[in-house]
């Protein structure tokens, strides 16, 4: 089995799971997600693999981190991730990537993001859920950061953080590839 196929079928299980434990139907997860019911069906039986944009939204309908979604393993105090199973969550031909290091569910979910982005390149996100705030602290280059329509530079050195319930966009305006360390804080689910 691929790395695509074991990230599909963790998806499915655990989508399936969290949807049952929050008592919500299909059509209740598509109308709180923004997704539609047969995307849910088809994730929900692994056939097919979903966009970024789109597991982030199921996500936030379900109050959990995207790594509770892609793999649920609790129980130990101290959780290691080895570099070799961080997941690769968005990848461009131009060689720009994001990876998710890790999460918790304690007091809501939270993540932890190493980011990669090449001279021209950039990522948009929806709104998350009100609440979810976050931090991000650029190591090399200098990031285009727009929140809300409002761009923000963020050089290498400096850290920023925000509510993002608005749209929000990282963007690399300049000649030297930004690297990233993101925190995405969620509320929980009430």
């Amino acid at each position: 089995m691929t790395d695509l196929d074991q990230l599909t079928h963790s998806l499915a299980r655990n989508l399936k799971r969290w949807r049952g434990e929050r008592g919500f139907t299909l059509d209740a997860l598509a109308a709180r997600a923004g997704v539609s019911r047969g995307m849910i069906i088809q994730i929900e039986q692994a056939r097919t693999n979903p966009s970024v944009g789109t597991t982030v939204k199921l996500a936030d309908a379900l109050g959990v981190s995207i790594t509770t979604l892609l793999d649920h393993e609790q129980g130990k105090q101290v959780r290691l991730v080895p570099r070799e199973q961080a997941v690769r969550m968005r990848s461009t031909d131009a060689g720009s990537h994001t990876t998710l290091l890790v999460g918790t569910e304690t007091r809501g979910p939270l993540e932890l993001w190493a980011w990669r982005l090449v001279p021209g390149d950039s990522s948009a996100s929806d709104p998350h859920p009100a609440g979810t705030t976050e931090l991000l602290h650029v190591t090399a280059g200098e990031l285009t950061l727009v929140v809300d329509g409002e761009p923000h530079s963020v050089p290498a050195g400096t850290s920023a953080t925000f509510e993002a319930n608005v749209p929000h966009a990282y963007r690399n305006e300049g000649t030297e590839t930004v690297e990233m360390t993101m925190a995405v804080s969620i509320p929980p689910v009430r």
